[in-house]
């Protein structure tokens, strides 16, 4: 149930380090109930010109390796999980590629089951319980 967009400047990451960053975030959605397998992710890299954010939102001090992430999933986590999920997204980042921490914006959406199609032209989750 995860769709998972990975925005960056262009060149900064190279094979090797998008594939881990690809099993960070996986491993991330397993831990608030994405089930194995549910793994569907986009890297897109943009020219500098493309890709505009403020270096000092909030009090951050952002540079040129932000990392944007977005995360579509089905409704229904609690606060908790969700502040859990940023923490073990931008620390594992940090640790496995050397992402600084606030350099790590994730954005979560939440969407209702009946809004997904995994292929087929079904709706998969429509008629699911709980």
């Amino acid at each position: 149930m995860p769709f998972v967009r990975i925005d960056t400047l262009a060149g900064q990451f190279d094979v090797h380090q998008r594939a881990i960053i690809s099993d960070v975030l996986y491993s991330a959605v397993l831990g608030i109930g994405a089930l194995k397998g549910d793994r569907f992710q986009i890297f897109a890299e943009h020219e500098l010109e493309d890709f505009a954010f403020d270096p000092g939102y909030l009090g951050i001090r952002r540079t040129e390796g932000f990392i944007a992430i977005q995360i579509t999933l089905v409704e229904g986590r609690t606060r908790a999980q969700k502040k859990d999920l940023f923490a073990v997204i931008a620390d594992s980042l940090h640790e496995r590629v050397g992402i600084r921490r606030e350099d790590v914006f994730v954005n979560l959406v939440e969407v209702a089951k009946e809004n997904w199609s995994f292929g087929g032209g079904v709706a998969q989750y429509a008629d699911a319980h709980a």
